[in-house]
């Protein structure tokens, strides 16, 4: 068991707040634990659960903090691979698990309500700053400290730069403006009902007008790649806070179809990515490259400028909302751990028990 509880630990370590991957296995234990599965099953017929496991996580995911994963399918079965948590693994704990009232289920899910302890302290911590006593860098460092809040530190980086771009851009109240060209009414308004529905415009009415916003691409994306932000008026935002080779650079632009590329990054980053998008001729499509010391320089000018008063107060309001949204906080699982009768396991020599 010590050496299957140091590779489930490992696998713990990797994963962000929600842990839905760790949430997966205690409910594959459990369903064993219910004869709904067998040691066996588990072993042996890995498609006899594989789908049906994720929907077991979901419906408690969704139970505990209103979230499912929307990661791909390839990625979600991931944790069956060798160099995660393959179907052997699994079984030994599960006959470990039958044989202790449950006590590895009851390990995963305290490892999950540390990480919402750890939430709740930087949730307390936004509480209690305002416009003047708010400090990007200090609210990074917290995440760097915080061994189970480590491993998120790429979202917090996302919501701070979601909530630092979406505050200037609403309150700086642009407009973008979707207009036909005059010399092509003629072709408008054979296609009207294209123009109205896709573009929505006609010909009697063949420009418009709407604010700029921007929006978050997803909650949950896996893939280091993905696109993070994009913007009504063409931008695409890659936020990263990696260790960047050239490679990783190459595709983080070459993989984005938008024709201008925002790239946040850390500021030792910058030199990897400026020497990238050179020897790839697109720097074209690099519109710029956002450091920390930006993020740092512009959020003091927010909260603490000319203009904190209307800035200051639209940014720590979209923070908030973006921490709760990316970090959702239980307010059901000691409900959930009592139901399940995880608080009645008796105290054991087991490598599994904590109190």
């Amino acid at each position: 068991m010590k050496d299957s509880k140091e590779l489930l630990d490992r696998h713990i370590a990797k994963q962000r707040a929600v842990m839905y991957k760790p949430i997966q296995i205690a409910e594959i234990l459990y369903k064993c634990r219910q004869g709904e599965l067998t040691v066996n099953d588990i072993e042996n017929n890995l498609e006899k659960y594989r789908n049906s496991s994720k929907r077991w996580r979901d419906e408690v995911s969704l139970q505990l903090i209103n979230q499912r994963s929307t990661s791909s399918q390839k990625f979600q079965d991931n944790i069956f691979e060798q160099n995660a948590m393959p179907p052997s693994v699994i079984a030994k704990l599960a006959k470990y698990n039958n044989s202790n009232d449950g006590v590895v289920e009851r390990y995963i899910y305290q490892q999950f309500w540390e990480r919402q302890e750890a939430i709740r302290k930087l949730w307390d911590f936004i509480l209690q700053k305002d416009q003047k006593t708010f400090h990007l860098d200090e609210f990074l460092d917290l995440f760097r400290r915080d061994k189970k809040m480590k491993r998120s530190i790429d979202k917090a980086y996302e919501i701070v730069v979601y909530a630092l771009f979406n505050a200037l851009v609403r309150e700086l109240k642009i407009l973008i403006t979707v207009q036909a060209d005059k010399s092509q009414s003629a072709l408008l308004k054979e296609f009207e009902d294209f123009a109205r529905l896709v573009l929505g415009i006609d010909s009697q009415h063949p420009s418009i007008s709407m604010p700029a916003r921007l929006y978050r691409a997803g909650l949950s994306n896996a893939a280091d790649k993905g696109l993070d932000m994009w913007a009504n008026f063409g931008l695409a935002i890659q936020v990263k806070h990696l260790t960047l080779t050239e490679e990783l650079a190459e595709d983080i632009i070459d993989e984005t179809t938008a024709d201008k590329v925002l790239i946040v990054c850390k500021d030792s980053e910058k030199e990897t990515i400026e020497k990238v998008y050179k020897q790839l001729g697109v720097g074209g499509r690099v519109q710029g490259i956002v450091t920390q010391t930006h993020l740092i320089s512009w959020y003091e000018n927010a909260l603490r400028g000319k203009h904190s008063k209307t800035v200051g107060l639209t940014l720590i309001e979209s923070l908030k909302t973006e921490f709760q949204v990316e970090f959702p906080y239980s307010t059901t699982f000691s409900g959930f751990f009592r139901k399940r009768g995880y608080d009645r396991v008796k105290k054991s020599s087991s490598p599994f028990w904590i109190d």
